[in-house]
């Protein structure tokens, strides 16, 4: 087949810990003729895929080099910390950075954290994966500071984590060709948008600026937005810090 005579489809890809799951339900309510193909890419190659054409849009983390592509930001992740269950952080419901600087975190080489380095005492190594360093934490080496999608993704029954108040924040963004805006991808704007099936049709919207910031794609009616994001299982509130030894 060429030209119109191939059947349109849509390529979301997407990268390890964001689950699309609740957009593709939706998108298969609203297009039900139309396919869409999920992609799971690395964080590191996330926009080249979209920049090469490998997939219609993608789900990634911010920051990126937007060179030629549009982004829009849609939420932040809770940063946690994740230990061994007998750590002693774990008798508090959420901790800082400060109650971890005499530990050894671990910095693989996949972090998608935006900062030069985590806190506390370096490993002599860095581990190549957030997979490898999980299992690091698993062995007794250290702790590692990660988005909390990420701590799920690599759930170990035997260790377990706790939200890291004053770490930088991993931003999620949807991301598409600067100049291929097409209808499907406009479909699927609106979805993640939380607009109506009657208002998912529109123009394409410019990436976010400092003056003109990014629409919250969790709010669910005009000017009232969602509150902070968490993921299931968050502990709220509670205790904080390293517990006093008796």
């Amino acid at each position: 087949m060429t030209g119109s005579d191939v059947p349109p489809s849509f390529r979301l890809a997407y990268v390890p810990g964001v689950t699309p799951a609740k957009w593709v339900r939706t998108w298969h309510e609203r297009m039900p003729d139309v396919p869409l193909t999920l992609i799971q890419v690395p964080a590191a190659e996330a926009a080249d895929l979209v920049r090469d054409r490998g997939a219609d849009a993608v789900l990634l983390r911010l920051p990126i080099d937007r060179t030629g592509l549009h982004a829009i930001p849609l939420y932040a992740e809770t940063t946690v910390v994740v230990v061994q269950k007998d750590h002693p952080v774990t008798a508090a419901d959420e901790v800082s950075t400060a109650d971890v600087v005499d530990d050894v975190v671990l910095h693989p080489h996949d972090d998608t954290l935006d900062w030069a380095r985590p806190p506390g005492r370096p490993a002599a190594q860095r581990p190549a994966t957030t997979g490898d360093a999980i299992e690091l934490v698993a062995a007794g080496v250290g702790l590692l500071v990660v988005p909390q999608s990420l701590a799920r993704l690599h759930h170990r029954r035997d260790l377990t984590y706790r939200p890291v108040t004053d770490a930088p924040e991993s931003r999620i963004a949807l991301s598409w060709p600067e100049d291929e805006t097409t209808e499907l991808m406009e479909q699927f704007i609106g979805i993640v948008r939380g607009r109506t099936a009657n208002s998912t049709r529109g123009r394409a919207p410019e990436p976010a600026t400092a003056e003109r910031p990014a629409v919250d794609a969790r709010k669910t009616t005009a000017g009232k937005p969602a509150g902070r994001r968490r993921g299931p299982g968050a502990p709220r509130g509670g205790k904080r810090g390293k517990p006093r030894h008796r």
